[in-house]
């Protein structure tokens, strides 16, 4: 997993706290793992050593320092898993802020870095790990908490579920025939040098889908690591005036050895923002205007993007598949169901479970009007990781119901539950951490 978002944090002296031993046992035989936040470059270089011997396929950013570190770590927010001396596992997060249905932006953490050495896969460490971290996000005041999950068969153990899904686009450009018009106020930047930009037009946006997550230093910095470290072209084109900018595209070529020989030449487009339709289109219009290429690629788009009604063929743009993008954990599940907007249904009692943050434990009234306690008795049950998964809207109740994640009284109220859960958008944070 890769980084993200939050406001910048001042300058202080982080203290580690008194470790919680948490003893886990494997074969009959007992071992103490001990959870410790970790601080100082030296910890924090462990960790960084940690996650990527974990990880085993990612590819090298070379030497990391002291001050590649402070670029990469958020201060206070990194735990390690200890086995005596030995760092066996780790996890991390970056704050920041999360949109959800209607519009409101709920605090945020943005869980990376998760990783355990495969010489203690198994024994419990992720469940130590998370647990740890769970519980001191929620004490902070944390509502929700994501992540992407490079394992899928992990994160539900802890909570968290598929709250939004990513669609791969490929467009034929030589066929493809455009109803948009050509490129007007696009203009090309350079791409080592445009994150000032980027950044201002990312804050810019206005009525964003549910998912849309800030974006902070660390999520930049390492955006910025990496094409500092890479020799490989990168290109940034930009729509609106100077300083008054409506969009953003970053695209880069692949299959570099044989790119002037090619008949398949690929055109990889890495991250779109657009603030209207206008932007949206005069940035797609830009990529098809470039020389050369045949094909372009959007590995990563909402699954109800405009882009295939922008052509007049609309099979130019073939889907090439889809892909859980956000993984969601409620952290607070009153400040949550409270701050989102429900459609016209009617009300349903929804009872709760939350094994590892029982504080989420119960039964709340939801309508049109809102979400509030009650004692009276559960028109349907599900567990956390079913609820943060229909949170934003993504997977519907139903067929949470099909796959025995909810127990329902009768089928009315799971049609009542779509109708209160539904989004005129469907959920889609476009950042990967």
């Amino acid at each position: 997993m890769q980084q993200h978002i939050v406001p910048e944090p001042g300058d202080f002296l982080l203290s580690a706290p008194v470790p919680t031993p948490i003893r886990q046992s494997q074969g009959g035989a007992a071992g103490a793992i001990e959870i410790r936040r970790l601080a100082g470059h030296a910890e924090l270089a462990r960790a960084f050593a940690t996650f990527r011997n974990a990880m085993v396929g990612l590819p090298s950013l070379g030497t990391i320092d002291g001050a590649a570190l402070d670029r990469l770590y958020e201060p206070g927010r990194t735990y390690g898993a200890y086995a005596g001396d030995a760092l066996v596992g780790t996890t991390d997060s970056y704050s920041g802020e999360i949109a959800v249905p209607g519009g409101t932006w709920l605090s945020h953490a943005a869980v990376t870095h998760v990783g355990v050495l495969p010489t203690h896969t198994r024994r419990g460490v992720a469940s130590a790990l998370f647990s740890r971290q769970l519980r001191d996000l929620r004490e902070e005041g944390v509502a929700i908490a994501t992540l992407r999950a490079s394992d899928a068969r992990i994160y539900g153990r802890f909570g968290y579920g598929i709250a939004s899904t990513s669609a791969a686009y490929e467009i034929d450009t030589e066929g493809a025939l455009s109803r948009m018009p050509p490129p007007d106020g696009v203009r090309l930047i350079e791409a080592r040098d445009a994150w000032p930009v980027l950044k201002r037009i990312y804050a810019k946006q206005t009525a964003p889908r549910p998912g849309t997550i800030t974006r902070s230093r660390y999520w930049w910095d390492m955006q910025a690591l990496r094409l500092e470290r890479s020799d490989a072209p990168a290109y940034v084109a930009v729509t609106g005036g100077e300083g008054a900018e409506t969009g953003f595209v970053r695209y880069h070529p692949t299959g570099l050895d044989s790119w002037f020989t090619s008949q398949r030449r690929t055109v990889v487009v890495s991250d779109v923002v657009a603030h209207d339709a206008a932007a949206y289109q005069g940035l797609i219009s830009h990529l098809l205007a470039v020389d050369l290429h045949h094909r372009l690629s959007f590995p990563m788009r909402p699954v109800d993007d405009a882009l295939p009604w922008l052509f007049e063929n609309f099979r130019s743009v073939a889907p090439a598949g889809t892909r859980d993008e956000t993984w969601l954990r409620l952290i607070d599940v009153g400040r949550a169901l409270s701050a989102r907007s429900y459609g016209h249904g009617e009300a349903v009692v929804l009872g709760i479970s939350d094994p590892i943050l029982p504080d989420n434990n119960g039964n709340w009234h939801l309508s049109p009007d809102g979400a509030k306690r009650t004692d009276a008795k559960a028109d349907a049950s599900v567990d956390i990781s079913a609820l943060s998964a229909a949170y934003l809207g993504g997977a519907k109740w139903w067929q949470l119901a099909m796959a025995g994640q909810v127990v329902a009284g009768d089928q009315d109220a799971l049609a009542a539950l779509d109708k209160l859960f539904a989004t005129a958008q469907a959920p889609f944070s476009g950042t990967m951490f």
